[in-house]
């Protein structure tokens, strides 16, 4: 797999330049390259407890993006997923320690605890004051002698982080980070495993399946599961860490693991906000990227019973960017519509006829849906038969609440209904085609000349005419046609789609800004839309 590095060799040291150039001189970095890749506060006078932490890299931001005011004083960056050796721990030490202290945060990884633990008695024996503490927070593997460090190592980070800016002592905030890891826990899932550098990709997790608890370097989790959906996952997680709840109000913090989309984490959060323990999270960190692991398509929730105190630490004021806001999680606020948007709800009537007519149609759209996503994809970013079937769902749920047996209020109906669940350029168009078409047929004009109205209608409004290769090149002959005979239409309707294979130029839609070689050979997915539903009907 293709990545946006130079050399496996260098890609810590080059990473860590660049942010220590990007921060604004806030930091800095230790002489010592390439062995030695420790970022320090470039502001740091030794006159507070030092909090450090670090371990491998491939967890950006952490752990050198969580190095600023309130939170950590260094971070000591090692190989992807590998310790930092002692030395290298013990340069981060002496650089930033001086008479208050200072104290390790350590994720419970072997090679962490030694070379860490071993930095930390050198560094005592040269007189400095050093505590550790030990990140244990997974709970997917409660039969582990030793729970693995997650992303709630970053709820100590911020709380100690707190506490030592506030010029709290050693004790106190090595006491304070102690009962968060103590309550601290957290578990991940993932769709598939990071890309490690230089390396081809693991396909341990196969297609359709999602793993249950796996660690941030990839480790296996607890087990795979079918995945279905987003709901079903949180779900799956959601009932390990309640468990160890206990009823308290928590903050959540909820991390994408490096590859998961920004709308994907929006809708995790939304089903956390719904899920078992939903009512028990009173606040959350994210959703962001924090703890990642490369480009991991997965995500992981930690819990926290933070105390009114504990919460002020975490909202406390940090300027660095890798660091979310904590806000308060509550329901989901609802305004009414402005005057003037609130739809007109026409008034429903039954005609059985057109109600099985106008399933059929959805049906046909929603059977087509892959099809015609597969053909926009050549064209546009694939979502054409996902807007149609969704518009084609809502319209028979809707279906039921439509003036059925009065198609001049019909038309009206379909097209606000359109206008409010189907988005896109399809969407817009066609509400005002079915619109234009009820307000023709209300002026007494036969079903035909109707539909031809709204036609040049939406002609006017979005500017195609035949030939610019949109489903104009199908419903246009189509309509022509309809007044003989449905087949007739649908004959039209073939060939104009089949036209638009031959099209090596697009003069209108999102087709219009494509490389004209990337379209010759494939029909235009709206006009292949409008042929299969036609070809449908007249089966009908």
């Amino acid at each position: 797999m293709a990545q946006f590095i130079n050399t496996r060799e260098n890609i810590v040291t080059e990473a860590v330049d660049g942010l220590v150039a990007a921060s604004g001189g806030m930091l800095a970095r230790l002489d010592g390259y390439p062995h030695i890749r420790v970022v320090v506060r470039n502001d740091w006078d030794k006159s507070k407890v030092a909090l450090i932490s670090g371990g491998g890299s491939g967890h950006e931001p952490a752990h050198a993006g969580f190095v600023g005011e309130g939170m950590l004083t260094a971070a000591v960056c090692g190989d992807i997923f590998a310790s930092p050796t002692a030395d290298a721990v013990l340069a981060g030490i002496l650089a930033v320690t001086g008479p208050s202290g200072c104290l390790l945060i350590v994720k419970n990884y072997t090679g962490d605890r030694l070379n860490f633990g071993l930095a930390a008695e050198r560094a005592r024996q040269f007189g400095l004051n050093v505590e550790i503490v030990i990140v244990d927070d997974d709970v997917a593997l409660p039969d582990l002698p030793q729970a693995r460090g997650l992303a709630g190592t970053l709820f100590v980070h911020k709380i100690a982080g707190a506490l030592a800016e506030n010029g709290t002592d050693l004790a106190r905030v090595t006491a304070a980070a102690r009962k968060v890891v103590s309550k601290t826990k957290s578990i991940g899932m993932s769709l598939g495993t990071g890309t490690i550098p230089g390396s081809p990709k693991e396909d341990r997790i196969p297609p359709g399946m999602a793993e249950l608890g796996l660690g941030i370097h990839g480790e296996a989790g607890v087990e795979q599961v079918e995945f279905r959906d987003a709901s079903e996952a949180v779900a799956a997680m959601v009932e390990r860490l309640s468990a160890a709840m206990e009823g308290k109000r928590h903050v959540a913090m909820v991390n994408n693991l490096g590859g998961t989309s920004v709308i994907e984490m929006s809708i995790i959060l939304n089903e956390i906000r719904r899920s078992a323990i939903g009512e028990q999270i009173n606040h959350v960190v994210g959703p962001a990227a924090m703890m990642t692991s490369l480009d991991m398509h997965g995500f992981s929730i930690s819990v926290y019973p933070a105390d009114d105190a504990e919460i002020a630490l975490l909202k406390q004021h940090t300027p660095l960017a890798a660091w979310p806001r904590v806000s308060r999680l509550g329901q989901v606020a609802v305004q009414a519509l402005p005057d003037g948007l609130t739809p007109v709800v026409p008034v429903p009537s039954m005609h059985k006829p057109t109600r099985e007519f106008l399933t059929r149609c959805c049906e046909v759209l929603i059977a087509a849906e892959n099809d015609l996503n597969a053909l926009d994809a050549k064209s546009g970013d694939g979502d054409t038969g996902s807007t149609l079937a969704g518009a084609a769902r809502a319209l028979i749920s809707a279906v039921d609440r439509l003036p059925l047996a009065d198609h001049t209020q019909l038309y009206r109906a379909i097209g606000l209904e359109l206008s409010k669940t189907m988005g896109g350029s399809f969407g817009v168009l066609l509400a005002i085609f079915f619109a234009a078409t009820g307000d023709a047929a209300s002026s007494g004009m036969p079903m035909c000349e109707a539909l031809q109205a709204g036609l040049r209608r939406m002609q006017e409004i979005g500017g195609a005419r035949l030939g610019d290769r949109t489903m104009v090149d199908a419903l246009a002959p189509a309509l022509d046609a309809l007044e003989k005979s449905l087949s007739e239409a649908a004959k039209a309707a073939r060939a104009g789609a089949d036209r638009t294979v031959r099209m090596s130029k697009a003069n209108a839609g999102r087709a219009s800004y494509v490389n004209a070689t990337q379209l010759v050979g494939h029909a235009d997915p709206g006009a292949e839309a409008i042929a299969r539903l036609f070809e449908h009907l007249a089966e009908f």
